[in-house]
C-alpha cells in the first residue's frame, strides 16, 4: 500500500504528471492514435477478407474449385473478385 504522507503523495502526483507529457501536442497524439487504429483495422480486414483465403487467378479456376468442392459434398460455393488482391475467392454466401 502506498504511503499516506503528503510529501509521498506529492511525489507520486509529480511523477504521474511528468509521465503524461505536455498538453501542447495532445491533438497531434490523438490524430496519430486514430491513424494507427485505422491502419490496424484495415490490416485486420485484409487479413480476414483476403489473406486467409485461397486465391485463384481467374474466375474459371475459382468456379472449377467450387465444382470440385461440391463433388465432395461441400455446400454450394460462389466465386467473387477480391477488391484487395484482384484475384478470385470462394464464398458460401449467395451471389450478389
Amino acid at each position: 500500500m502506498a504511503s499516506r504522507k503528503p510529501s509521498a503523495n506529492a511525489k507520486r502526483t509529480a511523477a504521474f504528471k511528468a509521465g503524461l507529457g505536455s498538453m501542447d501536442d495532445v491533438f497531434e497524439r490523438e490524430c496519430a492514435r486514430k491513424e494507427r487504429s485505422a491502419e490496424e483495422r484495415e490490416e485486420a480486414l485484409v487479413r480476414k477478407a483476403c489473406l486467409s483465403k485461397n486465391c485463384y487467378g481467374s474466375r474459371d479456376d475459382a468456379a472449377e474449385a467450387a465444382r470440385a468442392c461440391a463433388a465432395h459434398g461441400a455446400p454450394r460455393l460462389h466465386c467473387y473478385r477480391c477488391p484487395h488482391c484482384g484475384g478470385w475467392h470462394l464464398t458460401s454466401k449467395g451471389e450478389r
